[in-house]
């Protein structure tokens, strides 16, 4: 049995578990975060063995290199040998030091809503922060 000679990205997008879902993996496409082969790629765009992928991510950036096509979504274990991983390593979170420093400005428990006041000052406090880094 032969499988298929080309196949649609957002559908091989969602059967290797890139995207949750094939709606989302449709958006991603029709959005332009999704280039094959260096090309933005609409949804119906074919795939083929060997093409390369840029995926751009909310967290991060995955650079996949076709291996298997697939049509129909697999277990997690089987997507991962349809494609080559060549992405940079992840930034690993130490629980110690957080990835950024949030601004945020603290109130006590109980204190009720800021005031017009206190919301100028947390303003103030936030654009001195800003201007500081």
């Amino acid at each position: 049995m032969t499988g298929p000679t080309a196949v649609r990205v957002d559908k091989w997008l969602w059967s290797v578990r890139v995207h949750k879902t094939r709606s989302q993996a449709n958006d991603a496409c029709a959005s332009g975060r999704v280039r094959v082969n260096g090309e933005v790629a609409k949804p119906a765009t074919k795939l083929k063995i060997g093409d390369r992928l840029e995926v751009r991510r909310r967290d991060r950036t995955l650079l996949l290199e076709v291996v298997q096509l697939l049509e129909k979504r697999v277990s997690a274990v089987l997507a991962a040998e349809a494609y080559i991983d060549t992405s940079p390593p992840v930034p690993v979170n130490d629980r110690r030091q957080p990835l950024f420093e949030p601004v945020v400005a603290r109130r006590e428990r109980g204190a009720g809503r800021p005031t017009k006041r206190d919301r100028r000052d947390m303003e103030k406090l936030r654009k001195q922060y800003e201007q500081g880094q």
